[in-house]
């Protein structure tokens, strides 16, 4: 039985065809010269028929060699295929789902874990709502609680604390969050301990914390995000809302080597003493 051509070899003829000669194709295809030549002599030899016409001006076409050169249009288009799939390869996107205080923290720290030369870029799925990472809407979650599903693996973090925040300590009201089943914990707090005292409502957080910004109101947020604004603490560690955060990601998922990159700077970041550190006090 006669011996197949491999794609392998009709990719580098369509390589030395287009650049005319072995120097070209070297640079456009990382393969030495001697390899190619000895491929080039083996492919014609497998063939039956010389390809080119060799001589001091490079390689030529012999009318064999443009018959077959005719013959493998699509090898250029499959070639530039298998390029893009390496390059998506090269960058698997990680989902990563968590409340909104935790993801803007994540986007305001991500050069800490993670570099455009990383094998994997971040999508971020801000929510309060449970993404279901069972059917991998999501590949990592960070949540306030430890998983009960057995098919979860789990990481403890930094414990995380809540307080009051405002412009100043002079504000009164409190903004709330509208009144719903996916309320927060610390929404639910407001209500709970200050609903006679809420001046308005705000569904989006980073509203709210504007809001309170401009003097209209208290907010109760992660310490560790109030970090980032010039808003002060206007009480103490609210201890009802305290809990610790937890990096979860499905078994067989944590097994795959950029999701396993992920789960470690992620972790790695949260964990982090300086996560917690520093708030501007009362007045």
């Amino acid at each position: 039985m006669k011996e197949q051509v491999s794609l392998d070899d009709l990719s580098l003829f369509v390589a030395v065809a287009d650049a005319g000669g072995l120097s070209g194709a070297v640079r456009s295809t990382g393969v030495s010269a001697p390899t190619l030549s000895r491929r080039m002599v083996a492919l014609e030899t497998r063939l039956g028929c010389r390809l080119f016409s060799r001589g001091a001006q490079g390689y030529a076409l012999t009318g064999d060699g443009r018959a077959l050169l005719d013959r493998l249009s699509g090898v250029r288009a499959l070639a530039a295929e298998v390029a893009r799939f390496g390059e998506r390869r090269q960058a698997v996107r990680v989902r990563i789902t968590a409340g909104f205080w935790t993801s803007q923290f994540l986007a305001q720290n991500i050069s800490r874990f993670w570099s455009p030369s990383s094998a994997w870029v971040p999508e971020f799925v801000a929510t309060n709502m449970a993404v279901d990472i069972a059917r991998r809407e999501a590949d990592i979650g960070i949540r306030n609680r430890r998983p009960t599903q057995s098919w979860l693996a789990a990481q403890r973090t930094q414990g995380v604390t809540y307080a009051p925040f405002a412009r100043d300590p002079s504000v009164t009201g409190w903004i709330a969050a509208p009144k719903d089943a996916l309320m927060s914990a610390s929404q639910s707090w407001i209500y709970e301990h200050h609903a006679d005292q809420i001046v308005t409502i705000c569904n989006d957080p980073r509203l709210a914390m504007d809001l309170a910004l401009s003097g209209v109101g208290k907010v109760v947020m992660p310490t560790f995000a109030a970090r980032e604004t010039i808003l002060r603490r206007v009480g103490p560690d609210i201890a009802d809302l305290a809990h610790h955060a937890w990096v979860v990601c499905h078994h067989d998922a944590r097994h795959d080597a950029p999701i396993r990159a992920a789960l470690d700077q992620i972790t790695a970041v949260l964990t982090d003493p300086a996560h917690q550190a520093g708030s501007r006090q009362t007045d």
